[in-house]
């Protein structure tokens, strides 16, 4: 994120000053409603019982000031009937007063410590193109049915924004602050086709499951057991590699996918074993070998079967650099298979690979096999699920991620308009861990404009910047036309570019003192951040501040799934695969009415 100089925006009085006048104005509207009770009361109890003969003035002044000050001298009578009207309004307005205090305690309690600020953000006209009609404009011109994606509702007017289906975002929320519930599964649940979502838990699988399977079918890649799915159908990775370019991506893909943040490089051996995985991931899907096949030769630093097979397949550059290879020196030799091995390691988890090779006898699988280019053509669910550390298998979730998304983009190539007719929506969840994707920054604005609507959520800026580098996660924050911070983050650097994004604001303070029985007023301006660092550090829950391209930065208040009309069928889907249910007895079952797992 790029810094930038902040707005500066005029308030004429600071917070005593705000004070001040809600006082006044309640005194006032006190002054006149006693004034206007009584001027009625005495109208009307006039029309009622007039005054005797004899009494003072029977024709009442028009001016309800005049009339209250002749009740006073005494100069107008008060009619009887007036105490009983004026009784009869007060009771009217006491329960007046009583439902407007309820409903401004109960507005009072909504609102946070920040929601000050809103005022003084992005508001109104500002923010035409994210209301439900600017973005359904957008979407009606796109053929598309819906608006897009729900971000949140402005603080200062309750509107509903949302991204458009030319939009691409990137959250930063900090952990349980809500940022699945009131951004990942929204997301997914607003999607009008085709959805891939990654994430280290299952809260996103529990919740959509259900829901989503009444528009598509949903496929749940579980390599790790964090869902505890079975594996029901298999991806072949190397159903990805139709040449040796498709070849070299994967295996960078899974070089830098199993990278750990932070991890020492070598200039030589890294790019070298990277090469000999290439070749052998081309070696492997000429044959028409399973993945686990590459694993098995380079355990055998030796054997020339792979060279073979591209010598045979008309590969003969990649056979002759994998030939090189294999008759370097000794100790070179293990250097680079043993990088290379390092790299793929994930395929010793036999239950990993189950998932991404056939099982059984040649032909005898009847697992249905998952197709990223008629995945990218249907309204159905994708759930890639992975956890960082030992034994990950985050490189088989980015190298799916990437198949699904190349699918999108090839389809979207030939369609009308150069884009999808229906968008795919891609929600990266946990994206820094899960599905490290090393060139994402320099293809997310291009993926915008191809119907492929993409939200990366991070849990703080420097979770990108290990993944990325410095220079790639400006380029990634930059590219994102709309860009979400939900709080919980204590880095100080990045809030304070943000506090300047938000701009400032003049505040014309009134000072006053006394001295020797004399009084001195005096008034000064400074100039307040509108937010600054410690108010965005401290975010409320519920709270969270957009920015989005040509539009004010606003605050914004969540909008959790639990809210929103889909919320029974979501409270269904998750109570109907909560994971407990597996261990529960069946009578207690039975008891709950939850019936068998």
């Amino acid at each position: 994120m790029s810094p930038a100089s902040g707005q500066r925006r005029t308030r004429t009085s600071g917070a005593n000053g705000d004070t001040q006048g809600l006082l006044v104005g309640a005194l006032a509207v006190l002054v006149l409603l006693g004034v206007g009770s009584v001027t009625a009361a005495v109208h009307l109890g006039n029309s009622l019982t007039p005054v005797p003969v004899g009494a003072p003035q029977t024709d009442l002044p028009g001016n309800p000031f005049e009339l209250v000050s002749g009740l006073v001298r005494g100069d107008v009578a008060w009619p009887p009937a007036a105490t009983w009207l004026l009784v009869a309004a007060g009771v009217l307005l006491l329960l007046v007063a009583t439902a407007v205090t309820v409903t401004v305690l109960r507005w009072r309690r909504r609102r946070s410590r920040v929601d000050s600020a809103a005022r003084r953000m992005g508001r109104g006209r500002d923010l035409a193109s994210l209301t439900a009609r600017g973005a359904q404009e957008k979407a009606t011109r796109l053929g598309v049915a819906t608006p897009g994606l729900p971000i949140a509702a402005t603080v200062a007017t309750g509107q509903t924004l949302y991204s458009s289906w030319e939009d691409v975002c990137v959250d930063v929320w900090g952990p349980r602050t809500g940022k699945s519930t009131s951004r990942a599964i929204p997301a997914i649940m607003a999607a009008p086709g085709a959805v891939l979502a990654t994430s280290n838990k299952r809260d996103l699988v529990d919740a959509t499951r259900d829901p989503r399977s009444a528009v598509g079918r949903v496929w749940i890649f579980d390599p790790q057991s964090i869902a505890d799915e079975a594996a029901t159908w298999w991806w072949d990775p190397l159903s990805y590699v139709t040449d040796e370019a498709k070849a070299g991506q994967l295996a960078r893909l899974f070089a830098t996918a199993a990278r750990e943040p932070g991890a020492k490089t070598d200039a030589y051996f890294d790019k070298a074993g990277t090469s000999l995985l290439a070749n052998l991931l081309l070696a492997a899907a000429l044959a028409d070998r399973p993945i686990t096949q590459v694993y098995l030769w380079l355990t055998d630093p030796t054997e020339d079967e792979p060279v073979h097979i591209l010598t045979t397949h008309d590969y003969p550059l990649s056979a002759a650099a994998l030939k090189g290879t294999i008759d370097a020196p000794e100790k070179q030799r293990a250097g680079v298979y043993g990088t290379a091995q390092e790299t793929v390691s994930f395929l010793t988890n036999r239950s990993a690979t189950t998932w991404v090779t056939p099982q059984g006898p040649v032909g005898t699988d009847r697992r249905p096999q998952f197709v990223p280019a008629d995945f990218v053509r249907s309204t159905d669910t994708l759930h890639s699920l992975s956890k960082e550390g030992e034994g990950s298998t985050g490189p088989l979730v980015t190298a799916m991620t990437v198949a699904v998304t190349e699918a999108a983009e090839n389809l979207a190539r030939v369609s009308p308009q150069g884009r999808l007719p229906v968008p795919l929506v891609a929600v990266l969840d946990e994206a820094a861990n899960v599905c490290r994707w090393h060139n994402l920054p320099d293809l997310y604005s291009h993926y915008g404009s191809r119907g492929i609507t993409i939200l990366t959520i991070l849990q703080s800026w420097s979770q990108g910047v290990e993944v990325w580098g410095r220079d790639g996660m400006r380029k990634l924050w930059s590219a994102a036309n709309v860009k979400v911070y939900g709080g919980g983050v204590s880095e100080t650097e990045f809030l304070t570019e943000l506090s300047t994004l938000i701009g400032e604001v003049d505040v014309d303070t009134v000072s006053t003192s006394r001295s020797r029985g004399a009084t001195t007023t005096s008034r000064s301006l400074r100039r307040d951040r509108v937010l600054d660092v410690s108010d965005l550090g401290s975010m409320p829950r519920f709270r969270a501040v957009v920015f989005a391209s040509g539009v004010p930065p606003m605050l914004v208040r969540t909008l959790p799934w639990m809210d929103s009309p889909a919320a029974p069928a979501i409270r269904a889907s998750i109570e109907a695969h909560d994971p407990s249910r597996r261990h529960m007895p069946p009578v207690v079952a039975a008891a709950r009415g939850v019936g068998p797992a």
